[in-house]
């Protein structure tokens, strides 16, 4: 959307008093950020390169329950052990502005963020996603399944895994809400939920499906040589693999559903303006092609792909463009009605221990 001269003019002026506010405070504190995951590393590092902001790092390896935790526990704490901002799965973003355990900030390219992927007051809002995704072992599986019916094929006999237990894993149960959807594209959650549970019980009647929790060496080993997982995990799978088995990534056709994470400020920011330039530079298109070289699909994707502002040899090293666009990103109400089905019912309708 194009802006005005004086608008941009006053976008400019209010950037740098953010620089110059944020540069005075001289430290962010983030947490649950490892360098590996949608490469955050560099990320990080580009932000201290642009801004010579020292960035204090708590447990990158917490979870979103850890970061809400740490909220809480130092409400009163201005110290370093005080997370400024957070990085959270979906269900925590509005979870945490009703405890009131967040600050609203919208970023200057708050209007390319879906609108069902953000709170509308600027609590939380989408930062990067990815989609259920076959990874797939080319030495063994020759021809690869383009989409969910292709599982059932007897081609790809005692070959699918679940990258999770769907009793209890948010992956593993999104990945049987995805084949439900494939089925069901226009189905209530209640609905896909069902659906995907009666593909799992077809396929595992079928014998093409392996009841254990599929790995990186399950699938390079060939006990589950398709494993049905996030793409930006199967994508950097095959990289680290290099070759050996040959990988490939594929978005299935139909039932493409996102799983999106959210981005916050904790409403008790020790360096409020520091979170807030974090945020900027997030959705800045260095920040969200940062984190689409980790292969982690930022929010504004098809917003950039559309103005050419992605790189031609970061696309060549993901699947099409055109299958994201095809994504769902269910709501939270409709992740907890299809994942209150889909763990009750799991072992009743599809039988198969997954461990």
């Amino acid at each position: 959307m194009a802006i005005s001269a004086g608008a941009a003019q006053a976008q400019d002026a209010s950037m740098e008093a953010l620089v110059a506010a944020a540069k005075q405070e001289g430290q962010l504190t983030t947490i649950a950020l490892p360098h590996d995951w949608c490469n955050y590393g560099e990320v990080i590092a580009g932000f201290k390169d642009k801004y010579g902001i020292t960035v204090n790092e708590l447990n990158p390896d917490a979870g979103s329950a850890d970061e809400i935790e740490a909220v809480k526990a130092n409400k009163g704490n201005t110290g370093p052990q005080a997370p400024d901002v957070l990085d959270v799965g979906l269900s925590f973003g509005p979870a945490a502005k009703k405890e009131g355990l967040l600050q609203p900030h919208k970023v200057a390219t708050w209007d390319e963020i879906p609108a069902d992927t953000k709170d509308a007051d600027g609590y939380w809002y989408g930062d990067y996603y990815g989609v259920l995704s076959f990874e797939v072992n080319k030495d063994i599986v020759e021809t690869p399944p383009a989409d969910w019916e292709d599982l059932l094929k007897p081609d790809y006999a005692n070959s699918v895994a679940l990258a999770g237990d769907p009793r209890v894993s948010a992956q593993a149960i999104q990945a049987v809400y995805a084949a439900g959807l494939s089925r069901k594209p226009d189905g209530s959650p209640s609905e896909i939920a069902e659906a995907g549970l009666q593909f799992f019980k077809e396929l595992n009647a079928a014998g093409n499906f392996v009841p254990v929790i599929g790995k990186p060496a399950s699938l390079a080993q060939g006990t589950t040589p398709i494993m049905i997982r996030w793409d930006y995990n199967a994508l950097s799978g095959r990289d680290t693999l290099a070759g050996n088995p040959e990988v490939e990534v594929i978005v299935p056709q139909t039932g493409v559903v996102a799983g999106v994470y959210v981005q916050a400020i904790s409403a008790f920011a020790p360096h409020p303006n520091a979170a807030k330039l974090w945020m900027e530079y997030l959705y800045s298109d260095a920040g969200q092609l940062g984190w689409l070289k980790g292969y982690c699909h930022p929010i504004r994707f098809n917003a950039m792909a559309e103005a050419g502002k992605i790189p031609q040899e970061m696309l060549d090293r993901l699947p099409p463009a055109e299958a994201y666009s095809k994504a769902k990103f269910p709501s939270v109400a409709e992740q907890d009605e299809a994942k209150a089905i889909i763990t009750a019912q799991w072992d009743q309708v599809v039988g198969a221990n997954v461990q």
